[in-house]
């Protein structure tokens, strides 16, 4: 029972890094206009119906880029496979790659593909890959290393900031999370799971009014401010080690929302 209890636990923390950490999914395109973009996507859903394969290396990747959005990341890698084979490799392919191959729990293989990219125009996004790896690892030193390598390359990036904020907090350095996490935050204001890691360290820096102001704004579910309440207590328990907080504020922090 104790090994069952502690590999539950295990799968537990895994999966609130993941919801705190953000989307995983491939950055849209910049630049194009919400005219061509719409264009894309009523090309893409008539190849879809139709059943045939995109015939441009753009509306391909889009292809991939929806299945990954709607989780079906086997069915991507097997057809990032068929889009290398037609248009060879390249840092968009890879960057779905190693995407999915790190949602598929493949994690040695995903490591090396973020690896290769850090010689490319997407390296950001490969720092990104990395951070994402070691927070899922527990390795949250090594997660906001990358962050901040990957934010430093793209510095407007929202998804990076917060992922960097909240690596920060997991290792208990509260008041380093509130620059990155607030950029994130106006960045990116209805973005939820932005929100939600700014609503974290509200929590954590003693700022209940102004957390709950954003959970009612962004009406969080009962569900996400439960995940919300167990992050917060790892977060207060690694300030705690790092002595930065007395086992009362502590105490008085977590009961704020």
């Amino acid at each position: 029972m104790k090994a069952m209890s502690t590999s539950f636990n295990t799968r537990l923390a895994a999966v609130l890094v993941c919801a705190m950490l953000g989307a995983c999914a491939s950055k849209p395109e910049r630049g194009y206009g919400a005219a061509a973009q719409a264009e894309r996507e009523a090309a893409l859903e008539r190849t879809s119906r139709e059943g045939a394969l995109p015939d441009s290396p753009g509306m391909y990747l889009a292809l991939i880029d929806k299945m990954q959005s709607e989780g079906m990341y086997y069915a991507s890698l097997a057809h990032i496979d068929a889009y290398e084979k037609r248009y060879g490799r390249s840092p968009d392919s890879t960057l779905r790659r190693a995407d999915a191959l790190r949602k598929t729990e493949q994690t040695d293989a995903s490591r090396t593909a973020y690896d290769s990219l850090l010689s490319t125009p997407l390296a950001a996004r490969g720092h990104r890959g990395l951070g994402l790896l070691a927070g899922e690892a527990g390795d949250f030193d090594e997660a906001a290393r990358q962050f901040a390598q990957a934010s430093d390359l793209d510095p407007t990036d929202a998804p990076i900031l917060s992922d960097l904020g909240y690596a920060l907090l997991r290792m208990g350095n509260i008041d380093a999370a509130r620059v990155p996490l607030m950029k994130a935050s106006e960045l990116a204001r209805n973005n939820p799971k932005i929100q939600k890691n700014l609503v974290l360290y509200l929590l954590a820096s003693a700022q209940g009014e102004a957390a709950r102001e954003i959970v009612a704004q962004q009406q969080f579910s009962a569900e996400t401010q439960q995940a919300i309440q167990k992050n917060l207590k790892l977060v207060l328990d690694a300030a705690k080690i790092k002595g930065d907080m007395s086992r009362a504020a502590v105490a008085s922090m977590a009961r704020a929302m």
